[in-house]
Protein backbone atom coordinates (compact mmCIF):
# COMPACT_ATOMS: atom_id res chain seq x y z
CA UNK A 1 0.00 0.00 0.00
CA UNK A 2 1.06 3.27 -1.28
CA UNK A 3 1.64 6.49 1.40
CA UNK A 4 -1.03 8.13 -0.94
CA UNK A 5 -3.60 5.28 -0.45
CA UNK A 6 -2.78 5.21 3.57
CA UNK A 7 -3.42 9.00 3.43
CA UNK A 8 -6.76 8.85 2.17
CA UNK A 9 -7.81 5.53 3.94
CA UNK A 10 -7.11 7.85 7.17
CA UNK A 11 -9.01 10.88 5.64
CA UNK A 12 -12.25 8.76 5.09
CA UNK A 13 -12.12 6.92 8.42
CA UNK A 14 -11.56 10.12 9.95
CA UNK A 15 -14.92 11.53 7.88
CA UNK A 16 -16.73 8.58 8.83
CA UNK A 17 -16.02 8.44 12.60
CA UNK A 18 -16.51 11.98 12.55
CA UNK A 19 -19.94 12.32 10.55
CA UNK A 20 -21.35 9.49 12.80
CA UNK A 21 -20.33 11.54 16.15
CA UNK A 22 -22.43 14.28 14.49
CA UNK A 23 -25.41 12.69 13.67
CA UNK A 24 -25.26 10.84 17.17
CA UNK A 25 -24.83 14.70 18.96
CA UNK A 26 -28.01 14.96 16.42
CA UNK A 27 -29.93 12.58 17.09
CA UNK A 28 -29.51 12.77 21.28
CA UNK A 29 -29.94 16.70 20.76
CA UNK A 30 -33.31 16.62 18.64
CA UNK A 31 -34.97 13.30 19.88
CA UNK A 32 -37.29 13.51 16.01
CA UNK A 33 -38.86 9.67 17.53
CA UNK A 34 -40.71 11.81 20.17
CA UNK A 35 -42.78 13.65 17.34
CA UNK A 36 -44.35 10.21 17.09
CA UNK A 37 -44.64 9.23 20.37
CA UNK A 38 -47.30 10.21 22.75
CA UNK A 39 -47.38 10.10 26.37
CA UNK A 40 -51.25 9.95 27.47
CA UNK A 41 -51.52 10.87 31.06
CA UNK A 42 -54.87 10.30 32.91
CA UNK A 43 -54.48 11.90 36.17
CA UNK A 44 -57.83 12.34 39.06
CA UNK A 45 -57.71 16.39 40.65
CA UNK A 46 -56.70 15.25 44.13
CA UNK A 47 -59.57 15.06 46.70
CA UNK A 48 -62.16 15.49 43.84
CA UNK A 49 -63.00 11.73 44.57
CA UNK A 50 -64.67 12.87 48.08
CA UNK A 51 -67.87 12.02 48.91
CA UNK A 52 -70.40 14.63 48.91
CA UNK A 53 -70.96 16.51 52.05
CA UNK A 54 -67.84 14.86 53.95
CA UNK A 55 -66.13 16.88 56.65
CA UNK A 56 -62.50 18.13 56.59
CA UNK A 57 -60.73 20.42 58.96
CA UNK A 58 -58.19 22.34 56.15
CA UNK A 59 -58.83 25.37 54.94
CA UNK A 60 -60.91 25.87 51.96
CA UNK A 61 -63.74 23.56 52.74
CA UNK A 62 -64.79 20.00 51.29
CA UNK A 63 -64.35 20.49 47.58
CA UNK A 64 -61.64 21.92 45.90
CA UNK A 65 -62.00 25.38 44.99
CA UNK A 66 -60.30 26.96 41.12
CA UNK A 67 -59.00 30.16 41.46
CA UNK A 68 -57.61 30.79 38.20
CA UNK A 69 -58.29 29.29 34.39
CA UNK A 70 -56.89 29.54 30.95
CA UNK A 71 -57.20 28.09 27.56
CA UNK A 72 -53.95 26.87 25.70
CA UNK A 73 -52.92 28.17 22.53
CA UNK A 74 -50.46 27.09 20.12
CA UNK A 75 -46.74 28.37 19.90
CA UNK A 76 -44.08 26.49 18.25
CA UNK A 77 -46.09 23.12 18.05
CA UNK A 78 -49.75 22.67 17.84
CA UNK A 79 -50.98 22.89 21.16
CA UNK A 80 -54.75 22.50 23.31
CA UNK A 81 -56.59 22.25 26.45
CA UNK A 82 -57.62 24.10 29.43
CA UNK A 83 -55.42 24.84 32.27
CA UNK A 84 -56.83 25.57 36.07
CA UNK A 85 -55.25 26.26 39.66
CA UNK A 86 -57.20 24.61 42.14
CA UNK A 87 -57.07 25.42 45.75
CA UNK A 88 -57.52 21.68 47.33
CA UNK A 89 -59.45 21.04 51.06
CA UNK A 90 -55.84 21.11 52.99
CA UNK A 91 -54.89 24.45 51.51
CA UNK A 92 -52.37 23.61 48.90
CA UNK A 93 -52.60 24.38 45.29
CA UNK A 94 -52.57 22.64 41.91
CA UNK A 95 -52.03 23.65 38.30
CA UNK A 96 -53.72 21.31 36.34
CA UNK A 97 -53.66 20.35 32.50
CA UNK A 98 -56.75 18.93 31.48
CA UNK A 99 -57.82 17.56 27.84
CA UNK A 100 -53.75 18.97 26.97
CA UNK A 101 -52.76 18.17 23.07
CA UNK A 102 -49.68 18.85 21.93
CA UNK A 103 -46.56 17.52 20.59
CA UNK A 104 -44.15 15.67 22.81
CA UNK A 105 -40.29 16.85 22.69
CA UNK A 106 -37.35 17.05 24.85
CA UNK A 107 -37.25 18.81 27.92
CA UNK A 108 -40.50 20.07 28.51
CA UNK A 109 -41.40 21.92 31.21
CA UNK A 110 -44.72 23.29 32.89
CA UNK A 111 -43.92 26.82 34.06
CA UNK A 112 -46.17 29.73 35.57
CA UNK A 113 -45.07 32.87 34.02
CA UNK A 114 -45.39 36.50 34.13
CA UNK A 115 -45.22 37.07 30.64
CA UNK A 116 -47.99 38.30 28.47
CA UNK A 117 -49.61 35.57 26.40
CA UNK A 118 -48.97 36.25 22.54
CA UNK A 119 -50.58 34.66 19.18
CA UNK A 120 -48.15 33.59 16.76
CA UNK A 121 -44.28 33.41 16.54
CA UNK A 122 -44.08 37.01 18.55
CA UNK A 123 -44.73 34.67 21.65
CA UNK A 124 -42.89 31.96 21.39
CA UNK A 125 -39.71 32.60 23.38
CA UNK A 126 -40.41 35.31 25.86
CA UNK A 127 -41.57 33.20 28.99
CA UNK A 128 -38.48 33.42 30.08
CA UNK A 129 -37.42 36.67 29.66
CA UNK A 130 -39.28 37.48 33.43
CA UNK A 131 -39.96 35.84 36.02
CA UNK A 132 -40.85 31.98 36.12
CA UNK A 133 -41.22 29.08 38.09
CA UNK A 134 -40.92 25.60 36.72
CA UNK A 135 -43.43 23.10 38.30
CA UNK A 136 -41.14 20.08 36.26
CA UNK A 137 -41.23 18.28 33.57
CA UNK A 138 -44.33 17.64 31.22
CA UNK A 139 -45.47 13.98 32.39
CA UNK A 140 -47.47 13.31 29.33
CA UNK A 141 -48.02 15.22 25.96
CA UNK A 142 -51.44 14.36 26.24
CA UNK A 143 -54.46 14.10 28.47
CA UNK A 144 -55.18 15.33 32.55
CA UNK A 145 -52.08 16.36 34.79
CA UNK A 146 -51.25 17.79 38.11
CA UNK A 147 -48.53 19.91 39.31
CA UNK A 148 -47.88 21.07 42.58
CA UNK A 149 -47.91 25.06 43.38
CA UNK A 150 -44.91 25.61 45.54
CA UNK A 151 -46.04 26.96 48.93
CA UNK A 152 -44.48 30.38 48.58
CA UNK A 153 -45.30 31.10 45.28
CA UNK A 154 -47.56 34.29 45.01
CA UNK A 155 -49.92 33.80 42.21
CA UNK A 156 -50.58 37.42 41.75
CA UNK A 157 -47.25 37.32 40.71
CA UNK A 158 -47.78 35.16 37.85
CA UNK A 159 -50.24 35.81 34.69
CA UNK A 160 -49.69 32.56 32.05
CA UNK A 161 -48.64 29.16 32.13
CA UNK A 162 -46.68 27.68 29.07
CA UNK A 163 -45.63 24.26 27.87
CA UNK A 164 -41.36 24.94 27.81
CA UNK A 165 -39.15 23.51 26.11
CA UNK A 166 -35.79 23.91 28.09
CA UNK A 167 -33.77 22.42 25.43
CA UNK A 168 -34.48 24.94 22.71
CA UNK A 169 -35.93 27.90 24.98
CA UNK A 170 -39.27 27.58 23.31
CA UNK A 171 -42.94 27.63 24.17
CA UNK A 172 -45.06 24.74 23.06
CA UNK A 173 -48.09 26.68 23.79
CA UNK A 174 -49.43 29.10 26.48
CA UNK A 175 -52.69 30.27 28.42
CA UNK A 176 -53.07 33.43 30.02
CA UNK A 177 -54.77 32.70 33.46
CA UNK A 178 -57.83 34.75 34.45
CA UNK A 179 -58.15 34.92 38.37
CA UNK A 180 -61.42 33.84 39.77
Amino acid sequence: MTPRTRARRRIVVTALVATVAVVGAGLYWFQPWKLWQDETVREALPGASRQAGAHTSGRGGAAPRTLADGTLISHEHSTSGSVRIVRLADGSRVLRLENLDTSNGPDLRVWLTDAPVREGVGGWRVFDDGKHVSLGELKGNKGDQNYAVPPGVNLADYTSVTIWCDRFDVSFGAAALRSL
